[in-house]
């Protein structure tokens, strides 16, 4: 037996596999700056406005058409509404039905895929880049020619019923909710559902004046990104838009909150998690500390690494995935801390999340958790930029926000600018919890005396 040993020992040592003191991995290389590939840009008579940036060998182009119109031109009385139309416009145009546009897509190589945003939505895909010229076509008949049938409403509207009970059903839904309401008040930002009676009640003549009201030439912007010709693409784009309206201008209604120390605690009978939301208006990217408190928010809250995460998953135990953001939206911001917590650690989560802010505001980070921040940041650019949709993607957000290129091109040299007095004065300018919203979805009997501390000004809840 002693002989059997002594050879194991010997190959674990030979293949240095016994006690063998991990190796440092060699320091990262430095950053580079994103490059933006030269982009084309025109604008036609009717203010539609086309923007082109070649990427990559692989021979198929990205197309995305772009259009100011989503949820901020809804009334109050008019929630979803918006999405209603994107869904109806999913129904066929006026001389292709559904199918036949999903099969000249599948054609094409790929598909038409819409979306209703708050600010914004899209219609777009990938296609094979031979293709490209024609899938600006479909597209265009899909933006400028929805059929709109009412016979596709009702079961649309069913869909949308459903989809707001499964909503109501979960915490982060309410609390989301009723964080947004208490933020935003009667502002579009601060209404996230409906009424079930609220969404039975729309009419196709509804949906069809939203559409005409909110959807035209000089509201819409074309994406393109990929392998492709240019100016075949450009044609194509000219013969599919020239004769479209102008519509409306763009419509702007940014939102002006007011930070306030506010409450409300939403029951849940039974819960055995608490679902935190804890945060306060803040400044939006165009505002040139923008980039320094997004990186004071990933250091805090934003990522696997954070001090919060580290704290209250890492050390303590209290929850699964945390995290902390900077939500925008045109030209408005705020920062939110989430977190999912047992409901008997409610309280002492609460605790920890405002001393990792204290600690925050009182010391700056050291350089080695700075760098590990702005490297991981660096990186994330990086791979977000990494394709085709990446780059459309950033390239509509700066035009949504009303940015130049050089947010984009200096990014990664501004973010390794930020210095830790800077990140120390970010929080305590502007994460600043005398002046949050708090909003608890759990069992109120279990709770409150864990929150009586954070528990005021009330605000009621359901």
């Amino acid at each position: 037996m002693k002989t059997i040993t002594r050879i194991l020992l010997s190959l674990l040592i030979c293949t240095g596999f016994v006690f063998a003191q991990k190796e440092t991995p060699p320091p990262g290389g430095k950053p580079k700056d994103f490059k933006l590939a030269k982009k084309q840009t025109a604008t036609l008579k009717n203010g539609l406005t086309i923007v082109m940036v070649p990427y990559g060998s692989i021979p198929k182009v990205t197309v995305s058409v772009v259009v100011r119109f989503g949820n901020i031109n809804e009334s109050e009385h008019q929630v979803w509404l918006a999405d209603l139309v994107g869904d109806l416009m999913k129904e066929g145009t006026i001389t292709r039905n559904a199918k036949q546009v999903a099969e000249e897509a599948a054609g094409m190589g790929g598909a038409v895929n819409i979306g209703v945003g708050e600010d914004q939505s899209n219609f777009g895909g990938d296609v094979l880049s031979e293709f490209g010229p024609d899938f600006v076509a479909l597209l265009a008949d899909v933006v400028r020619n929805p059929l709109l049938p009412e016979s596709e409403l009702a079961r649309l509207k069913n869909d949308r019923v459903r989809q707001i009970t499964v909503a109501k059903s979960q915490p982060g839904s309410l609390t989301q909710e009723q964080f947004r309401k208490l933020v935003y008040g009667e502002h579009p930002y601060g209404r996230l559902y409906p009424s079930e009676e609220m969404i039975k009640s729309f009419t196709v003549g509804d949906l069809k004046k939203f559409y005409k009201e909110n959807v035209g030439a000089q509201r819409t912007t074309v994406f393109v990104s990929g392998k492709f010709d240019a100016k075949a693409m450009e044609s194509a784009v000219r013969t599919a838009f020239s004769s479209w309206g102008k519509g409306s201008a763009v419509y702007t209604n940014p939102p002006n909150p007011k930070a306030k120390k506010s409450f409300m605690l939403v029951e849940r009978p039974g819960a055995a998690q608490s679902t935190i939301n804890l945060g306060l208006p803040t400044i939006n990217p165009t505002d040139p500390n923008y980039v320094p408190l997004s990186l004071t928010n990933t250091l805090l809250g934003g990522y696997f690494s954070s001090r919060v995460t580290s704290n209250i998953r890492e050390a303590k135990g209290y929850t699964y995935s945390p995290f902390s953001q900077i939500s925008t939206r045109y030209h408005d911001a705020y920062y939110m801390q989430n977190a999912d917590v047992t409901t008997n650690v409610t309280g002492p989560s609460l605790k920890e999340i405002f001393h990792e802010i204290d600690s925050l505001q009182s010391y700056p980070p050291s350089e080695a958790e700075l760098d590990a921040v702005k490297n991981y940041l660096s990186g994330s650019f990086v791979l977000q930029n990494s394709t085709r949709g990446g780059i459309m993607g950033q390239l509509s957000f700066l035009r949504l926000q009303g940015l130049p290129d050089s947010y984009l091109t200096n990014y990664v040299k501004n973010v390794h600018a930020v210095t830790a007095k800077q990140v120390q004065q970010m929080a305590k300018t502007y994460i600043r919890p005398e002046d949050m919203t708090l909003v608890i979805t759990g069992d109120k009997e279990k709770i409150n005396k864990q929150i009586e501390e954070y528990a005021k000004p009330v605000v009621e809840g359901k």
